[in-house]
């Protein structure tokens, strides 16, 4: 039995963005229909939302209105929208703590961001993928202060990485100019929304899309890219 194809997928992603968890969920659901056939490398990119959020961040109800132009009544519709799309992913949008729910609120999460771009460098994509997956969760499943750096660090901790690693992560100026990088090249790719998945470096899918659109799409790409290495010419080789 042959090999599954390997393509790479790199995703730009904000942690406070609903869309980008529901993407995951159809892409994980979409892999799991393409077991043994197609797997997946898996790299998380920076892509803020609301690079100017305040410290203190912002009620998300208010802040949907505020930043798209509708009511608060319309604000809290387009949630339970999300929140059927959530469960249609088999993915959860819903508060899941055993306390009164706090308020549900949208942070600065540059610092987020930075973090993730140290897990890939020190641990690889599969600890990013599940440092990404444990934000998701902490943010929309236990409304946890994710702008707060102390939060950042117990969150790593829970999933076993270095905490004091992730302090010194947090302040190092150098991993701070990759992460922009990361942020200034979704602009060069004309990104304006996310989440926006890349596969192997050539076919860009935008926003949520539905399992069988992302079947459909990474196996265009498994067959160009087996066309193009069967033609591809042999090097080495005497004559």
């Amino acid at each position: 039995m042959s090999e599954p194809r390997r393509l790479s997928i790199d995703i730009w992603s904000d942690v406070m963005c609903p869309w980008c968890l529901v993407g995951w969920g159809n892409l994980s659901q979409a892999l799991d229909q393409l077991e043994g056939e197609i797997a997946a490398d898996i790299r998380w990119h920076a892509f803020e939302l609301n690079p100017d959020m305040p410290d203190d961040g912002e009620e998300r109800t208010a802040h949907i209105a505020r930043k798209y132009g509708r009511t608060l009544e319309q604000s809290r519709g387009v949630q339970e929208q999300m929140s059927e799309a959530a469960k249609a992913a088999s993915v959860s949008l819903d508060y899941k703590g055993d306390e009164r729910a706090p308020d549900a609120m949208m942070w600065n999460t540059f610092d987020a961001h930075k973090l993730l771009t140290w897990a890939l460098e020190e641990h690889g994509s599969d600890r990013q993928t599940q440092l990404k997956l444990a934000l998701f969760e902490a943010h929309f499943n236990y409304r946890r202060r994710i702008g707060e750096r102390s939060v950042l660090l117990d969150v790593i901790e829970e999933i076993g990485l270095d905490r004091e690693a992730g302090e010194a992560a947090l302040v190092d100026e150098e991993l701070a100019r990759k992460t922009r990088v990361e942020e200034r090249a979704a602009m060069e790719m004309n990104i304006t929304g996310v989440p926006a998945m890349i596969v192997e470096g050539r076919l860009m899918i935008p926003g949520a899309q539905p399992p069988e659109a992302y079947v459909n799409a990474l196996r265009r790409v498994a067959e160009r890219t087996a066309v193009q290495n069967t033609n591809a010419p042999l090097s080495g080789r005497g004559v």
